[in-house]
C-alpha cells in the first residue's frame, strides 16, 4: 500500500490575493503532491488548502509555503475574527493510508525542527505530536494570539524564544481527519452565535469532539466548528444542535458550509444517520467503486 498523508496548513491572511496565491503555488512547486481546496474568507482573515502525497513530499510542499508566507505576512498589520498566532497558524499532518501516527508525528517534529532552524520561527507542537500535555490542545497553545504571545510566551519545543519580528510563531502536528464546519444563523447578533458556540462545544459539556467559536462573517453571525473526530459526533450532529439552540431563542439557520476537504466515511456517516440509512456504505458511491 502506497503511503499517503494529507496536511492542511493554515495561514493568517484572507484578503490580498496575490500573497494567497503565492503561498497556494509555492506548495505547488513540489510536483509530486497534489494541492487542492484553496480556501479563504476575508471576515476571517485567514486561508487554507490541502496537501495530499507521500510524507517526504507533503512536509516538503508545506515547508515551501511556510517560507512564502513568512515573507509575505507581516502578524504586526493583520487583523481577522479568527485566532492565530502566526503568519503560518496551524500545520497538521494525518495519516490517510498506509501511514500509522507515529509516522505523522516524526514529520511534525522534522518540520518544526526545519522551520525553527531555517526560519528562525517558534514552533510549539500539539496534539498527538506534543511533547508536553499543556500543549495538546490547539486552543490552549493559542491562547492570548499573536499578540498576548509578543508579550509572554512559553518555551517553544524548536526555534528561538522569541516571536519572529513579522512572521510570529507556528503550531505544528499530527492528529485524526477535522471535519471543519459553519453555520450561519439568520441574524446579525454575534453574542447569539457565541452562546450556542459555548453551549454545543466539549468543553462546556457539549458535544464530544467538537469545538465552536462564534463570529461575524459576512455580516452574518456564525458558528464555526471543528469537529475533531467525527466518528464521534459528525457534521450533521453538530448541525442539529445549532438548530436546537438556535431554536430556543427564536433564531433559524440561514445556511452552512463545510469548510475545506473531509474523509467520505464522514458524508456516508452523516446520511447513516440523517435519514436513518443503516446500510448505507461508501462501496455503494459510484465514483468510488470507478476510480479504486
Amino acid at each position: 500500500m502506497q503511503k499517503i498523508v494529507e496536511c492542511v496548513p493554515n495561514f493568517s491572511e484572507g484578503k490580498d490575493l496575490k500573497t494567497i496565491n503565492s503561498i497556494f503555488d509555492a506548495a505547488k512547486s513540489v510536483k509530486s503532491v497534489r494541492v487542492f481546496e484553496l480556501e479563504y474568507n476575508k471576515d476571517h482573515n485567514r486561508c487554507l488548502f490541502t496537501i495530499v502525497g507521500k510524507p517526504e513530499d507533503v512536509l516538503s510542499s508545506a515547508y515551501e509555503s511556510i517560507k512564502t508566507a513568512t515573507k509575505l505576512i507581516d502578524m504586526e498589520k493583520h487583523k481577522g475574527e479568527h485566532p492565530r498566532i502566526g503568519a503560518t497558524d496551524v500545520v497538521p499532518f494525518t495519516p490517510v493510508s498506509g501511514v500509522a501516527m507515529e509516522e505523522c508525528v516524526e514529520l511534525a517534529n522534522k518540520l518544526g525542527k526545519k522551520v525553527g532552524e531555517e526560519l528562525g520561527i517558534p514552533v510549539f507542537l500539539y496534539e498527538e505530536a506534543a511533547a508536553r500535555p499543556e500543549n495538546r490542545n490547539l486552543a490552549d497553545v493559542r491562547k492570548g494570539e499573536y499578540e498576548g504571545l509578543k508579550v509572554k510566551m512559553n518555551k517553544p519545543d524548536f526555534g528561538p524564544s522569541e516571536m519572529h519580528p513579522t512572521a510570529g510563531a507556528v503550531v505544528v502536528g499530527a492528529r485524526k481527519y477535522l471535519v471543519a464546519f459553519n453555520v450561519n444563523l439568520d441574524t446579525h447578533d454575534i453574542e447569539i452565535a457565541k452562546k450556542i458556540a459555548g453551549v454545543i462545544r466539549e468543553k462546556n459539556g457539549g458535544l464530544a469532539g467538537l469545538k465552536a467559536l462564534g463570529f461575524e462573517v459576512d455580516g452574518m453571525a456564525q458558528v464555526s466548528m471543528n469537529l475533531v473526530d467525527y466518528e464521534k459526533n459528525n457534521f450533521d450532529d453538530a448541525y442539529r444542535a445549532v438548530e436546537t439552540e438556535a431554536g430556543k431563542m427564536g433564531i433559524t439557520i440561514k445556511s452552512s458550509e463545510i469548510y475545506g476537504m473531509i474523509p467520505l466515511e464522514s458524508l456516508v456517516g452523516a446520511v447513516k444517520t440523517t435519514f436513518k440509512a443503516d446500510t448505507f456504505k461508501s462501496d455503494q458511491v459510484l465514483e468510488k467503486r470507478l476510480y479504486e
